[in-house]
């Protein structure tokens, strides 16, 4: 198999295997961001996700990404385990650099490491960091991505393919200014990584504080076109999409257009798409951006039988299909 996620069709008939208990509210599933599990009043919330491209801050990305997908359920993440995988000719250093950046990225979400493993493991050249992060909710609060409804309104914050910007111009500064990527460029992509960031938590909280979402969804590998499928699969619903809405930061469309990338299919951590209903619309916006996060309205939720379409310059096609992420692909 090629590198990248596991085919849909074979990670859903594998999912089909799992039998789950009745404290179980919500299981594994195609676009669904984490586990729940009733502890009565709390819900526990339930997460685990590799790092496995990036190297360079390997530790930060770890505990953003995971907390991302806490807090898409409209759950605030609460705690971290990591497992840190090193490579035998990894020095003492490193291993610590590692670890003061999960750290530190803990501390800047309110987040408690309690645990792990970390081993020197046979066979690897880098170093893979596996997060698990738990947090807690309550029912009232819990969003899925399996709740948009025809009619809801699609909001994406940010830009699309904040992470695979961060990850390029950290990990192949070289390449990507052998192709014409400006040093500029080069720089202010790196800085993606905390500005304007991969972490959504911010963004979800802002949303829930004012309005309820019909459903929220991290997109990651795959980029935004994957996420709005994997949403539309959830949710059972179509989706209309329009391109122009669809904000690109600069430098990633320089990164994008110098490696013939596609950024709607290139790792999009650090933006939080969601739905709510048509009358929350304005509210939910205005939250956000009180709160310093860009959003717009992108699109809206149609009947399951419509498809998931995207509206651009030459007229309406069905969203593009991504096998693996873009990233995986140009690494591969």
């Amino acid at each position: 198999m090629k590198v990248g996620k596991l085919p849909a069709g074979v990670l859903n008939d594998l999912l089909a295997k799992v039998k789950l208990d009745d404290r179980v509210i919500v299981g594994p599933k195609i676009g669904v961001d984490a586990a729940v599990i009733d502890y009565g009043d709390t819900l526990l919330v339930a997460k685990t996700d590799p790092i496995t491209f990036a190297t360079d801050q390997i530790g930060w990305y770890a505990v953003n990404i995971n907390a991302n997908d806490i807090a898409v359920m409209g759950a605030d993440p609460k705690w971290f385990l990591a497992t840190i995988l090193v490579a035998p000719d990894t020095t003492e250093e490193e291993v610590e650099r590692v670890f003061d950046q999960a750290l530190a990225a803990c501390k800047s979400l309110g987040v408690t490491l309690i645990g792990g493993h970390t081993e020197i493991t046979y066979g690897l050249d880098r170093t893979i960091v596996i997060g698990c992060m738990l947090g807690e909710t309550t029912r009232d609060r819990l969003v899925t991505a399996g709740g948009a409804k025809p009619g809801d309104v699609v909001i994406l914050t940010k830009g699309i393919a904040i992470e695979g910007s961060a990850v390029l111009a950290r990990e192949q500064e070289a390449r990507l200014l052998a192709a014409g990527v400006r040093q500029d460029e080069v720089e202010r992509a790196r800085d993606y990584l905390t500005n304007p960031g991969i972490s959504v938590v911010a963004d979800a909280s802002a949303v829930i504080s004012v309005a309820k979402p019909t459903a929220m969804h991290d997109p990651t590998e795959g980029g935004l076109a994957t996420g709005l499928r994997e949403l539309a699969v959830a949710s059972n619903v179509g989706l209309v999409i329009e391109e122009k809405d669809i904000s690109v930061l600069p430098e990633t469309r320089a990164i994008c257009d110098r490696l013939e990338l596609d950024p709607l299919g290139l790792i999009a951590s650090g933006s939080l798409l969601l739905t709510v209903a048509a009358k929350d619309e304005e509210k939910a916006i205005s939250a956000m951006k009180a709160a310093g996060i860009a959003a717009a309205v992108i699109g809206r939720v149609t009947p399951a039988e419509e498809g998931v379409k995207l509206i651009g310059s030459e007229g309406e096609r069905d969203i593009p299909v991504f096998e693996r992420d873009e990233i995986a692909r140009l690494f591969d």
